[in-house]
């Protein structure tokens, strides 16, 4: 497989940040990332476009996390994971320094075959790519990204080493395949879209099977208010930091 450049131009991530203002604005701590919008071309399917963010200052000597980020659903179009990437996503985790790859989902979801084997084939070549630190690979997404967060970090849990669902149903995943990877889930209970429910039980699975788990609750927030959940995103990044530190 490989990965065909559709725009080498870099894409300015403005003025989004690490705390929310009194205006209910993002503004995200350190230097502006280099956005990189790109193809990959999915064996037996065709091009899957996706983002790639690669952190300030990044150093080829030395390694960094690697972040999935996967989008939610709704109206999409070319480079609709970048959109969500560099409006949500790394910004509240731009303190982890990382890697974030955000890809279009090839089949409009993300638990499907075709997108598993395109996913993770892109993630292998981009830590060929980049200097990735192997233990540090975070898999994170919103609503339909939630799912795919579910999906992807259950079936490849030698691959993820930490994992952040946001708004997502964990579906019939087998959580035990998660061991002790540090999982945080963020759901609102106030979820007209996606219920609590599902993901609040599977919290209380992992922790009684005696799994790494931080459930977040948030209240007050609806389903398509995707901004307010990232302060809780930040405070997940921070603690799945923490979490690697450890091991």
């Amino acid at each position: 497989m490989r990965t065909l450049v559709a725009t080498a131009v870099a894409v300015a991530v403005g003025g989004l940040g690490a705390a929310m203002n009194p205006n209910g604005e993002l503004r995200a701590q350190g230097g502006r990332p280099t956005v990189e919008h790109r193809a990959f071309e999915i064996e037996g399917h065709g091009a899957m476009p996706y983002a790639v963010s690669v952190p300030a200052g990044y150093d080829p000597a030395t390694p960094h996390p690697l972040v999935l980020a996967l989008h939610p659903g709704g109206a999409q179009g070319s480079y609709y994971g970048s959109r969500n990437m560099r409006t949500i996503f790394e910004p509240a985790l731009r303190d982890l320094n990382a890697v974030v790859v955000a890809p279009d989902a090839p089949t409009r979801r993300w638990a499907t075959d075709v997108s598993d084997r395109g996913v993770m084939a892109l993630l292998n070549e981009i830590a060929e790519e980049y200097n990735i630190d192997r233990s540090r690979i975070l898999v994170t997404g919103f609503s339909l990204g939630g799912r795919g967060t579910w999906f992807f970090a259950t079936r490849h849990p030698d691959f993820f080493t930490g994992a952040i669902p946001i708004a997502g149903r964990p579906g019939d995943d087998p959580l035990d395949a998660l061991g002790d990877m540090p999982v945080h889930i963020i759901h609102s209970r106030a979820d007209e879209v996606v219920p609590v429910g599902p993901a609040e039980d599977a919290a209380g699975r992992l922790r009684d099977a005696g799994g790494n788990v931080v459930f977040t609750a948030l209240d007050g927030i609806g389903h398509f208010t995707m901004g307010a959940y990232v302060p809780a995103l930040r405070e997940a990044g921070e603690w799945m930091t923490q979490q690697w530190a450890e091991r």
